[in-house]
């Protein structure tokens, strides 16, 4: 069997007091995703991939609406670049807080990849982000 590679994370994003601003940011976040669509070269970034919160206020989400994704690849550790050029162009088209990205290889190890933005959030079209990464790796005797 071929090396299996795990994505999956979090997009913390944006909510507000003001009713208006804040179905502004979730109808914004949810365009930006659906138009990702439903298939894509290989290292795939596709919208079956998310789970979107509502459109309007609903139950799991106390003050942060949260952006879930996951996928499963095979070696995608080889494309990893194209992969993450791939979520930072979706992440310049949302609002959000911050950003967490696991991947976890079978001869790589784990790494975590976080994403912040200057200010209270990140606004579309912006392009100023930090992106840290943290990578484990067991080794076996």
């Amino acid at each position: 069997m071929d090396q299996e590679s795990l994505v999956y994370g979090v997009v913390r994003a944006v909510s507000s007091t003001d009713r208006f601003e804040s179905l502004h940011f979730r109808q914004t976040n949810r365009n930006a995703i659906l138009a990702l669509g439903q298939h894509d070269e290989f290292p795939y970034l596709t919208a079956d991939m998310f789970r979107l919160p509502g459109i309007h206020e609903e139950q799991g989400t106390y003050v942060t609406p949260l952006i879930q994704f996951a996928g499963s690849y095979r070696a995608v550790e080889y494309e990893w670049e194209r992969w993450l050029t791939k979520f930072e162009r979706l992440l310049v088209s949302m609002y959000w807080r911050s950003a967490t990205v696991h991947l976890e290889t079978e001869l790589n190890g784990h790494h975590v990849f976080s994403w912040t933005c200057h200010g209270d959030h990140h606004v579309p079209g912006s392009q100023v982000m930090q992106v840290h990464c943290e990578w484990e790796h067991e080794l076996g005797l």
